[in-house]
């Protein structure tokens, strides 16, 4: 009988500890559902209504959008475990201990946010700009907290980490208006190097993404064992930089070609003496030997 009453007794009280338990429970759970709905609504929100504005940096939006959502989340978290009869100041205290812990623990992913914020800070790079950093090149996608999302220039999709970005010399290949290309383009001796000068100046005055000014130029660069090389350079606008220069590195070709103008390769000259009180290898090895000759 004294089990029975005992396990009557346990089963009484926890059954009262679960009704008196349930609304709370309840109302953390509908808190914590609707708190986490309203987190992703008002991150993506905020993030439109910014971009409305065209006042901030699209690499920005992203950043701001998830400040937000993550702020709410944390709230709603306290706000659930309130529910439960959690005091909210152990609540803040917990949250303070477990930060200094994670943020000990995860020093790397600290240095990343910090990258990060510096990259949207100075802004180096947008989204959509073509970069190169220590050997990580491509399109940059988008700027997080975290990492940097790319497409490399062959397709593939690439995550770095900010610290990767941020720690390396940075070229942008996108970020000014023009750019100049250098062709070097070797002519034979015996050309007429005015002659060349002139068609590649008139290629160049030609094409439309060609700026004028600077102006384009062609010198001699350097007189090398076969060739006479120029140096053609010219200034072209940044969005149309690699279409213009493969055609007019093609169009040097043919028209150098149509003018008669060689353009040389390296060759090699033998030249072969014979020693006339040498004479020729004597033969040895009989007639068999000999016959093989023949």
């Amino acid at each position: 009988m004294d089990l029975i009453d005992t396990t009557t007794t346990a089963a009484s009280a926890a059954w009262a500890w679960f009704i008196q338990l349930l609304p709370g429970a309840a109302a953390a759970l509908a808190v914590f559902i609707f708190g986490y709905l309203f987190a992703i609504w008002a991150g993506r929100t905020v993030r439109r209504l910014l971009e409305r504005t065209g006042r901030l940096d699209a690499t920005v939006l992203p950043v701001i959008g998830a400040v937000v959502r993550y702020g709410i989340f944390i709230m709603v978290i306290v706000a659930a475990l309130g529910q439960l009869g959690v005091p909210t100041t152990s609540i803040l205290a917990a949250l303070g201990a477990a930060g200094l812990a994670i943020g000990l623990a995860l020093q790397g992913t600290l240095s990343n946010i910090a990258a990060g914020i510096m990259l949207l800070w100075l802004k180096p790079f947008r989204a959509g700009e073509s970069i190169d950093a220590g050997g990580i090149a491509g399109s940059v996608r988008e700027i997080g907290l975290f990492a940097t999302e790319m497409d490399t220039f062959d397709g593939i999709y690439r995550f770095v980490p900010n610290s990767e970005l941020w720690n390396k010399p940075l070229y942008n290949y996108s970020r000014n208006p023009i750019r100049r290309t250098n062709m070097e383009i070797g002519v034979s001796y015996g050309a007429d190097v005015e002659q060349a000068r002139q068609i590649m100046l008139d290629l160049a005055n030609e094409q439309e993404f060609v700026v004028e000014d600077p102006s384009p130029s062609v010198f001699v660069d350097n007189l090398g064992d076969s060739a006479v090389t120029l140096r053609f350079r010219v200034w072209i606008r940044t969005d149309e930089f690699w279409g213009t220069q493969r055609f007019m590195l093609e169009e040097v070709k043919r028209r150098l070609a149509a003018a008669g103008i060689e353009i040389p390769f390296p060759q090699r000259v033998v030249h072969v003496t014979h020693d006339a009180m040498s004479g020729p290898p004597a033969a040895s090895g009989g007639k068999a030997e000999a016959a093989a000759l023949e």
